[in-house]
């Protein structure tokens, strides 16, 4: 049984969750409160000393970080190499793309709130980066996953037009398709920004 420390709220941890699927893969889910402070605790720390989430347990192999939990799950389980290539070009496509989600799309969540243009800014590069059905050629790849899980959570702060994003717009279509994508990644995603535009109309009543 592969063991993997979880939060359905989690743009990463949601990632990973489209791979496991993908894959045909069952993960049994532990899930961390992060409010409660599940992740600093000491049984936790000793699997991650980060104390972030996900964390994956595969029969004592300790994996952490979403893009490498991502990778170890496809080389070790998958049954051929599209989701990951094994090619250097290819390989290096998908590299770049999930460097691009944490380093641009991810980082723009903290800004949600109060830079949108940043966001907004995000969204432009997004669309001038999808030159083909997926983002990182013509077949999808994690690197699919790791951009739709945070794309999905941006959205439902600051929108998106249809218009002048067109190719994500068809992209975030082709990624609905998936049987798994309600279960692993919209669901998720609508929640926390429910639960953010919650907690933000209490603050400013406090």
């Amino acid at each position: 049984m592969i063991l993997f420390y979880t939060l359905h709220l989690s743009p990463p941890c949601r990632a990973v969750e489209l791979t496991a699927k993908a894959l045909g893969l069952q993960l049994e889910r532990k899930i961390v409160d992060l409010l409660g402070g599940d992740h600093l605790k000491p049984e936790f720390l000793k699997l991650n000393p980060q104390h972030t989430i996900p964390v994956l347990d595969d029969n004592g192999t300790i994996v952490s970080e979403s893009h490498a939990i991502m990778i170890y799950l496809v080389r070790k389980y998958a049954k051929d190499n599209i989701l990951y290539p094994t090619d250097l070009i290819g390989q290096a496509r998908v590299n770049a793309l999930l460097h691009f989600e944490s380093g641009v799309l991810f980082a723009r969540l903290r800004f949600i709130t109060d830079r949108i243009e940043y966001v907004q800014t995000a969204y432009r590069l997004l669309e001038d980066t999808l030159a083909d059905n997926f983002v990182a050629g013509p077949t999808m790849t994690i690197a699919d996953f790791s951009c739709v899980s945070t794309v999905a959570s941006l959205m439902g702060f600051v929108p998106m037009e249809k218009s002048t994003h067109p190719k994500i717009y068809a992209w975030i279509e082709r990624m609905q398709q998936l049987p798994y994508y309600e279960e692993a990644n919209g669901a998720g995603a609508a929640d926390l920004a429910k639960r953010i535009l919650l907690a933000m109309k209490a603050n400013r009543k406090a």
